[in-house]
């Protein structure tokens, strides 16, 4: 079976199920790990901005505010990546009734609910802020620059829908450059608005906030008029507005198969927000050396993340095709991907992290030399987290989605948050850092276990996924990577 290496029809042909298994995983995960590496970009440079103009106590603000980011977009998110699969296989059949009904249901939740978080988000932002313990120092600075962020909402979750809707349609390149001029508007507001540069109001952290606002909304703009413009299937026009009212047979299944996608995104992200409250208990210093070294890991966990979506949609279509034999060499594939890669990465920034922590802490040696034993503590760990991917991802092609997520979860909360609680008391923060491993290599065993001895391959797979159904979930699997990615 021959598919186009990505939705957009790209001119490298990729064979999932009886093509060279480890050259073709690794191009299969390219457009991914490329599409994360972009956003992640954006969000390490405004990290820098807000570091170098405000201060630690500044960037520990934006480290509480994001992770309650993307809580909220773990809310939503699994059901626009299963909207994006839907709209694709619509378009697959040249439906474009379907499309736009499935555009138009989306459409509607999405623009709901994020009005809802901007609503609710700038009224009870003081009491999320406390209840996840945020320092008194960083509580105002967190504050500015959470309700911002909330009023950005609406623009940035169409936005990504739009993207993903486009991606689902067959276009890879203008959700690309749409997402470019993104982040080139919002790297270039952060400095002006932080610091009032010519005719721009000196805002501070809010004009970090704001930049995001601005760059999305014009994005969002910019993409609609071009949508319209080309007359895109996406579009909606006349009688096709009243699609934005939720079709019952459309939400069934984006319900069904997004929930699942959901739940692991919420996961993460819990997991994120216990443990910030634990290092917003050790003060100001700690909380920025903690966000310092977590934009590092942002990139050390690219590759894992990347690769394991590869896996995942490579061994689906292997085994709806009934070939089983190759499913042992994909797992095996991915793996040595992830050491290779992701090993690479931690050696590389294990010897250059003082230069690359100190972007974004300048002025405090001690806050720097403290990020830099975060990082050499925790950053080895992710070689594990990348194998633990790859078994959770083969098992995911079946069908079997949540066990792994309950294992996932064993290892995140009662494992690694209960060793950082019981143990804080006599290691201090040490024991905070030194949880990831343990959480990791903790999942790493369980999947294993699971993967080895588990009932998984007992399930029946409904039919063999499209190339495009793959596809379009490994690339939005990375959407939401950038300024609200937390490490898990």
């Amino acid at each position: 079976m021959e598919a186009s290496a990505g939705p957009s029809g790209g001119n490298r042909k990729l064979d999932l199920i009886d093509g060279p298994i480890s050259r073709t995983l690794l191009l299969f995960a390219l457009p991914t790990l490329g599409s994360n590496v972009l956003q992640s970009l954006n969000g390490s440079i405004n990290a820098i901005w807000i570091g170098q103009f405000l201060g630690e106590s500044a960037l520990a603000a934006a480290a509480n505010a994001n992770l309650i980011m993307f809580l909220m977009f773990s809310g939503v998110f699994g059901f626009g990546m299963a909207a994006t699969v839907l709209i694709g296989q619509f378009a697959g059949r040249r439906d474009i009734d379907g499309v736009r009904r499935v555009m138009g249901t989306v459409t509607g939740i999405f623009l709901s609910f994020s009005i809802a978080i901007a609503l609710l988000g700038w009224i009870f932002a003081p009491a999320i802020l406390r209840l996840l313990g945020t320092p008194a120092d960083v509580f105002p600075l967190a504050l500015d620059y959470l309700r911002v962020i909330f009023l950005a909402m609406p623009p940035v979750f169409m936005m990504v829908l739009l993207m993903m809707a486009l991606r689902g349609v067959g276009d890879a390149m203008t959700p690309l450059w749409f997402m470019g001029v993104a982040v080139l508007f919002d790297m270039s507001f952060n400095p002006l608005l932080i610091l009032g540069i010519g005719p721009f109001p000196e805002l501070g952290i809010k004009g970090s906030a704001a930049a995001a606002l601005i760059a999305n909304s014009v994005s969002l703009a910019a993409l609609l008029f071009t949508v319209y413009r080309r007359d895109l299937v996406v579009r909606l026009r006349g009688a096709e507005w009243r699609y934005l009212r939720p079709d019952p047979t459309i939400l069934r299944p984006i319900l069904a198969k997004g929930l699942p996608m959901g739940l692991q995104m919420f996961l993460a992200s819990v997991a994120g927000m216990a443990m910030m409250g634990l290092v917003n208990r050790h003060g100001t210093s700690t909380v920025a050396a903690y966000g310092a070294a977590n934009q590092l890991w942002t990139y050390i966990m690219m590759p894992a993340m990347a690769v394991g979506a590869a896996v995942s949609a490579m061994a689906a279509q292997n085994i709806g095709a009934g070939r089983w034999d190759r499913i042992p060499a994909i797992a095996r594939a991915g793996i040595v991907n992830v050491l290779v890669i992701t090993g690479t990465m931690v050696l590389i920034l294990a010897a250059i992290d003082l230069y690359a922590l100190g972007l974004f802490l300048p002025r405090d040696p001690g806050t720097l030399r403290l990020a830099s034993h975060i990082n050499l503590v925790v950053s080895w760990s992710f070689v594990v987290f990348g194998i633990m991917m790859i078994f959770g991802a083969v098992v995911r092609a079946n069908g079997a989605v949540f066990v792994p997520l309950i294992l996932m979860a064993i290892a995140f909360f009662p494992i690694r948050l209960g060793f950082a609680v019981a143990f804080t008391p006599r290691l201090g923060p040490d024991a905070i850092w030194w949880s990831f491993p343990l959480g990791f290599v903790a999942g790493t065993l369980l999947t294993w276990s699971y993967y080895r001895f588990g009932r998984w391959r007992e399930a029946k797979l409904m039919s063999l996924p499209s190339i495009e159904e793959v596809q379009e979930e490994a690339l939005a699997s990375g959407e939401p990577a950038g300024r609200f990615q937390p490490t898990v």
